[in-house]
């Protein structure tokens, strides 16, 4: 995707106005235009993906896109909605462009075996088991520190698994009794995240939280759901999912039906990088993780892509031929013809992806910079 630039001229008293800005903070720089004439923290430079290409699609209104690096993300749902296996496959996602991934448990629940089944390399994933808010910060803070002391642009990863689970010190030194308001993790977690925001952006450094859904006490009108730890995360946060077990899949096994794997819909709650409150939907499977393709044909039907007559689905290519199959035989009709693949991608892209008007900027203002988001 092309950065647009605006052909104006550059206003002398803005300039000055960075010129000297940037001379008082010595250490960094605080000043810019928005032109495309320079990088900014601001910059989305590359994405990771969720795993689903349409739920990568729904978040980053753009191909090829995902959760954006050197923002966070949170993802939040019910127990099982599937929260921890996408946290896993932004991790497997991360190693594969060359990464560093890094798993953050509060939870005491790491499956090696599930984690090696949706693609992360278990041998080069650094795995950190931390019980307080307090370590995860510091924790966080320091591996942001060393990496970038060595090598100024590898793409790291951290995913806390979760804010839920996590405790604070002060929790940690009492007992079991009830001792008042709870706030303490609230109270941290914001002042953590005042100081963690921009070191993300600058850094870019990928942050990943996942975090429980709490019933609002007494809510009878509007959203019944809160999360753990106050509002900071939600505030801070660059996109917030809500994910959402829409149910069950089932399968004949030795005669008997077994559940090997559940529909989800995720919802886009914020979203700093594209419309928000736009939903995906997806199937997860307990062996394998994230069904994509699965993904793609629930996209064709919903848009009106694709024709269906009882069992059989018929898809009309760019040349008028006709592709007619079954739904368990689209996954391997995908694999194995990547022109194809390619074009039904493009078709749903083009459905889905909004374009924004810029009336307001003049056409003849607007230029295409030959630097270009990396797909």
């Amino acid at each position: 995707m092309s950065k647009k630039t605006k052909k104006t001229t550059r206003d002398d008293l803005a300039d000055a106005l960075a010129i000297s800005l940037n001379k008082q903070f010595k250490g960094y720089k605080v000043a810019y235009f928005l032109d495309g004439s320079e990088e900014t923290p601001a910059d989305l430079t590359d994405w990771i993906s969720t795993g689903s290409a349409m739920l990568d699609l729904a978040i980053s209104n753009r191909k090829h896109g995902g959760i954006p690096v050197g923002r966070i993300t949170e993802l939040t749902g019910l127990e099982a909605s599937g929260k921890s296996l996408l946290a896993g496959h932004i991790l497997a996602n991360t190693q594969k462009k060359g990464g560093l991934a890094v798993f953050i448990d509060t939870e005491n629940a790491c499956n090696e075996d599930f984690l090696s089944a949706i693609g992360v390399d278990v041998a080069n994933l650094l795995y950190i088991q931390l019980d307080t808010v307090e370590d995860i910060f510091e924790v966080i803070e320091n591996i942001t520190s060393k990496v970038r002391e060595s090598d100024k642009e590898r793409l790291v990863t951290i995913v806390v698994d979760s804010v839920a689970a996590a405790t604070t010190r002060v929790e940690q030194e009492a007992d079991y009794s009830k001792d008042g308001w709870a706030t303490s993790k609230a109270i941290v977690l914001s002042k953590a995240m005042r100081k963690i925001t921009q070191l993300m952006g600058r850094q870019k450094v990928t942050l990943v939280f996942t975090n429980q859904l709490r019933v609002k006490l007494g809510a009878m009108f509007g959203d019944p759901y809160t999360t753990s730890g106050g509002k900071a995360l939600g505030f801070h946060a660059s996109c917030r999912l809500r994910l959402q077990a829409a149910g069950q899949i089932k399968a004949k096994i030795d005669g008997k039906d077994q559940v090997i794997g559940i529909k989800t819909k995720a919802k886009i709650i914020k979203n700093r990088m594209g419309p928000p409150l736009r939903v995906a939907e997806f199937e997860i499977y307990f062996d394998s993780g994230v069904d994509d393709f699965g993904g793609w044909l629930t996209a064709l039907k919903n848009n009106k892509l694709i024709s269906q007559g009882g069992s059989w689905y018929t898809y009309t290519d760019a040349n008028g031929k006709a592709h007619k199959f079954l739904s368990k035989d689209w996954n391997a009709m995908m694999e194995g013809n990547n022109e194809l693949r390619d074009e039904v991608y493009n078709k749903i892209c083009d459905a889905a992806i909004m374009e924004y008007k810029t009336d307001n900027l003049g056409i003849d203002d607007i230029e295409l910079s030959t630097e270009a988001i990396p797909e």
